[in-house]
């Protein structure tokens, strides 16, 4: 059996362009998918998040829209309900990776507002990175590589095939001319070998021990890609 770290954000907010504060935190779908096949796979799942505290799903994420209808939208809730280990979340801070097969980190606009710029979630990649950890990473959850360093001031990840939620999804989610940056612009900016699918459907990327993926669709092949890493 491995242990997984879930690295989640703690915000409930987005601060965008004009100093609005959108509600926010983790999509829920991007959770819920691979903890169920984390745990079904027979693996140790321990959410972390900066300063311990409790993480918050966007209540969108929890709309029948956007979970196939009322019946799915139950499901995600109750799959929600379940998790203890969102109610028991340890602090970032105090993580050793050493503890840890992998690392994963699922998105919802949150990350955008703290992850981003988390000292401490930025030491952890470095190290995964360095170490050989597998880490996956979906959507808004790459905003969580803008704070990682390199020795030399630059990021570890520039070189790197990856993807995340992109400009022409977020466009689409109607919040690319209300945002104060775009997550595929600051990926480029730093480096890195950005990757983009369709719009909305499941893309993955993979480059050495990192697997990202473009949006929630792509939250189920990035667990079982991690998975089959942990065999």
């Amino acid at each position: 059996m491995a242990k997984i770290l879930f690295v989640m954000t703690g915000a409930d907010h987005w601060t965008l362009a004009d100093g609005t504060r959108h509600p926010t935190g983790f999509w829920a779908e991007e959770a819920v998918v691979p903890h169920q096949a984390f745990t079904e796979a027979g693996h140790e799942v321990v959410v972390a998040t900066p300063g311990g505290v409790v993480p918050k799903a966007d209540q969108a994420s929890l709309a029948p829209d956007f979970n196939g209808g009322p019946d799915g939208a139950r499901r995600v809730t109750g799959a929600l309900a379940a998790m203890d280990e969102l109610r028991h979340p340890v602090r970032l801070e105090d993580v050793d990776l050493a503890d840890y097969d992998a690392v994963y980190y699922p998105g919802g606009h949150g990350p955008m507002e703290d992850l981003s710029a988390d000292a401490a979630s930025g030491r952890l990649l470095t190290r995964a990175l360095a170490s050989g950890t597998p880490l996956g990473v979906v959507c808004h959850g790459s905003a969580a590589l803008l704070a990682a360093r390199a020795d030399d001031g630059g990021s570890p990840f520039a070189g790197y095939r990856l993807t995340g939620f992109t400009n022409a999804e977020e466009t689409q989610a109607g919040f690319a001319a209300k945002a104060a940056w775009l997550l595929q612009d600051r990926l480029v900016a730093m480096g890195a070998d950005f990757q983009e699918g369709e719009p909305w459907a499941p893309f993955v990327v993979t480059d050495r021990t990192l697997v990202t993926g473009q949006n929630p669709g792509s939250s189920a092949p990035v667990a079982a890609e991690l998975i089959e890493r942990l065999r």
